[in-house]
């Protein structure tokens, strides 16, 4: 009996999202990878406190995913210059931990990944759709260090990605 509701909600869960991807303009579409990613993340964090192995590789592997044909397959690297190529640099960071985190069971990876995601997925809640065309990209987009990718200096982001 509760197995039907719960699939019940999840279809209903299933729809909306749906829905809502259908109706989003494309700095919404990033958030949703971003908000996806984190809610990954956590799954992953609670499955290695049950020691649930699976459900934990599944989780994480769901979260690369994003990060990789999500995120990093949106940048723009001609229109976004050297903080394109920063986040790109910071995505291959977060993946690359994620899987150390898998490997080696650690949740405090994880943790860390989860703070780079909610502070990018935060600027770009800050962004109004139409603002990154009339500002400068001087003026918008983080200082976000090749060498610590993991650093981002400031959170107003704009189209540095092909949205």
């Amino acid at each position: 009996m509760f197995g039907l509701n719960q699939n019940g909600a999840n279809l209903y869960a299933k729809v909306s999202m749906e829905t809502g991807v259908l109706a989003a303009n494309p700095n919404k579409l990033i958030v949703m990878l971003y908000e996806g990613a984190i809610t990954a993340c956590r799954s992953a964090i609670e499955h290695m406190q049950q020691r649930d192995i699976v459900n934990k590789g599944n989780k994480l592997t769901k979260a690369i995913l994003i990060i990789e044909n999500g995120l990093r397959a949106s940048l723009d690297k001609k229109a976004g210059g050297e903080v394109a190529t920063s986040l790109d640099a910071l995505y291959g960071y977060m993946s690359m931990r994620l899987m150390q985190a898998n490997i080696r069971n650690k949740p405090e990876l994880v943790i860390e990944v989860i703070a780079l995601l909610a502070s990018l997925k935060e600027a770009w809640e800050q962004i109004e759709p139409g603002q990154a065309k009339t500002q400068s990209l001087s003026e918008t987009l983080p200082k976000v260090s090749a060498a610590k990718p993991y650093a981002v200096e400031n959170r107003n982001i704009a189209s540095y990605a092909k949205v």
